[in-house]
């Protein structure tokens, strides 16, 4: 188990989150994957290419609670793509 800790927009306090191992590598799982952690994404017009993009959650678009190409997010910079992997 890792503990990460991150900064939401909306609150000055910091939130504690626990990941385990196997949620440590890919962004299947929406429990993951909370605002204010940092993420490598696909965007949709990268995906024939694989390119990843580095940034910070804003919202989980994704409801279900895993999704096997990755839980799609949008970042706050506005972009949005499939959670490959969490940035520890």
């Amino acid at each position: 188990m890792v503990l990460i800790t991150v900064q939401s927009q909306h609150d000055s306090r910091p939130q504690i989150v626990r990941l385990y191992a196997g949620d440590l590598l890919n962004g299947q799982n929406r429990s993951s994957i909370k605002p204010g952690i940092t993420v490598l994404i696909v965007l949709k017009q990268d995906q024939h290419t694989g390119k990843l993009t580095k940034g910070v959650v804003q919202d989980v678009l994704t409801k279900s609670p895993n999704h096997r190409h990755g839980i799609k997010v949008r970042l706050v910079d506005g972009q949005v793509g499939r959670v490959k992997q969490i940035v520890a």
